[in-house]
């Protein structure tokens, strides 16, 4: 810990202890510790990091310009090759190359497995990136150089958890979650982790029944929640429960006292636009009543207009991709086209007016290669243009991870492909689709409630009856455990 005192010892360790925690206090320690000591290495390169993880773009200019300050005043002779590996990284990640700055993490935790900084850090940068094998490896290459009697291994087997279940090891991922969580019952990166395979494997009543178990340590108090209080909604979602969806987003994911957080923005209209692919937003005048299962025909009042506003307030420049999308969701469900086509065209210029000195930015492949596809077909499903949306999603779809988030998050996008295909009446395509869908994850209402309107369209009227059953089956199912738990969850909801 070069030019680091007893004392910002102290601070750094508190922060990141938060960090590995999701706590809030993970930025005033580490504020603390470069404070005590300003030339502190770690210090340093940890608030470099911390203005990079919550992907806004304002926080990681900020924390470009304090981190060139500090690296004027310290020569990398005088610091440490572990050192030296940490600002690489923090630099490269500074300057756009996310994908350099995990590459230099998992160089350093070769030779420093037990490096608890480099191994949360390099994670999320495999998060951001979408790379579930990353995910899986970066974690699990580490594991055995800890002694499970470490206070910090449960929390790294939670992360193990998480990769697991991106790279589809779902019975794995579930055992290395509740692992973790049995270790540190507020590790909310495990409880997410449990959260995620019960939601890719179709246990919606029992992810349910464990959130709701489970709701006093998770849903405050860190930085995760709203993340887990939007799982919480999907559950909901699938079982049919609208109306308790809603209210958690009323609560919770968006209304005027929210930050106004890209993270928990994205969230925000991830669940309103699944309602908007089944039931027709009939608030936005885009539909008379077409979907087909326990979603169906969902009034989002004026939700929409609200979230668009607060993503044109932000005035992202081109910064995550991942991000951008999801504001062009905001705005084409709040039929807002304009808006929603000038951010587009913004990162067109943006794309184009890239050249050799950008070639280090991630950001660049991500919008121009996924990124402005899937914009694009938001809009042209809002503009019910549903031959164009297969066109910019299908050769695409294997590659959507590749501008980041989890199978989950990218899940709207292939919904949205799924509805395109059915209401354009490419009916081999949308057959092929859902029946990847059903074979992967047969427990999904939404998939059944596709199949079903999918059958409607061939005249097949025997089969999409029993498609249609077997989604409200399965619904039925996950909306009975979620009326027997005790519904904490929603409580603690319905009270924020």
């Amino acid at each position: 810990m070069t030019f680091t005192s007893t004392d910002a010892v102290r601070h750094y360790e508190k922060a990141l202890e938060s960090l590995l925690f999701f706590r809030s206090e993970v930025a005033t320690e580490a504020e603390a510790a470069v404070a005590d000591s300003p030339r502190s290495v770690m210090g340093n390169v940890l608030l470099a990091y911390l203005g990079l993880l919550g992907t806004e773009e304002k926080d990681a200019a900020s924390a470009r310009k304090s981190f060139e300050d500090f690296r004027r005043g310290v020569h990398l002779s005088e610091v440490t090759p572990r050192e030296r590996m940490h600002i690489e990284a923090a630099s490269s990640w500074l300057n756009g190359d996310i994908l350099g700055a995990g590459r230099v993490l998992g160089e350093l935790h070769v030779a420093h497995p037990r490096d608890a900084l480099a191994l949360a850090v390099g994670h999320q940068t495999d998060f951001f990136t979408g790379n579930a094998v990353l995910l899986r490896d970066r974690i699990g290459g580490a594991l055995s150089a800890w002694d499970e009697d470490d206070p910090h291994y449960g929390l790294l087997l939670g992360m193990y958890a998480f990769g697991l279940e991106e790279a589809g090891h779902y019975a794995q991922s579930e055992q290395a979650g509740l692992a973790a969580v049995e270790r540190n019952a507020r590790d909310v990166w495990g409880i997410h982790a449990v959260v995620h395979a019960y939601e890719m494997t179709g246990r919606f009543a029992d992810g349910i029944r464990y959130l709701d178990d489970r709701t006093a340590d998770w849903a405050d108090g860190n930085y995760l929640n709203v993340h887990n209080w939007w799982h919480y909604a999907l559950y909901n979602l699938e079982a049919g429960r609208t109306g308790r969806v809603l209210d958690v987003y009323d609560a919770v994911l968006h209304n005027e006292e929210s930050a106004g957080l890209a993270m928990e923005m994205l969230d925000a209209a991830s669940l309103l636009w699944r309602l908007y692919l089944t039931g027709d937003a009939k608030s936005n005048g885009t539909g008379s009543g077409t979907g087909t299962g326990p979603v169906a025909d969902v009034d989002t009042g004026d939700r929409w207009a609200v979230l668009s506003d607060a993503w044109t307030a932000r005035q992202d420049g081109a910064y995550y991709a991942f991000n951008d999308a999801h504001a062009v969701m905001a705005h084409v469900g709040a039929d807002r086209m304009a808006e929603a086509e000038r951010l587009i065209r913004d990162r067109e210029a943006w794309v184009r007016q890239s050249g050799p000195h950008t070639a280090g930015l991630s950001n660049v492949a991500m919008t121009a290669e996924v990124g402005l596809p899937v914009c694009r077909a938001f809009v042209a499903y809002g503009k019910r243009r549903y031959d164009d949306v297969v066109g910019l999603l299908l050769p695409i779809r294997h590659r959507v991870a590749t501008f980041g988030g989890s199978h989950a998050q990218r899940d709207a996008v292939q919904r949205t492909l799924v509805e395109a295909a059915v209401r354009s009446g490419q009916h081999d395509i949308a057959r092929m689709l859902l029946s990847e869908r059903i074979n992967v994850r047969p427990l999904c209402p939404y998939n059944w409630g596709a199949q079903a309107r999918l059958a409607e369209r061939l005249g097949d009227t025997a089969g999409a009856g029993a498609a249609r059953r077997r989604a409200a089956q399965q619904a039925s199912a996950s909306a009975s455990a979620s009326a027997t738990t005790s519904g904490s969850a929603a409580a603690t909801a319905s009270r924020a």
